[in-house]
């Protein structure tokens, strides 16, 4: 059965991402879901320093391993 957008729970798919981030040793702190748009289900990824940045990119980069 294909997912839709109405399917996924943005709150479930923020602590799925942040449990991926942190197996990477990636933290990033204003990971949130956007209340202000609860139609559009948006998953904030907040600002960020730029080393946390350049992991996240690293760990991208090299498919998830950082």
């Amino acid at each position: 059965m294909a997912t839709t957008d109405q399917d996924i729970d943005p709150y479930a798919v923020m602590e799925v991402l942040r449990a991926a981030l942190a197996g990477a040793g990636i933290v990033l702190p204003s990971l949130s879901v956007d209340a202000a748009s609860p139609a559009l289900r948006l998953v904030d990824l907040g600002r960020v320093r730029c080393d946390v940045a350049a992991r996240l990119a690293q760990a991208l980069q090299q498919g998830g391993r950082a």
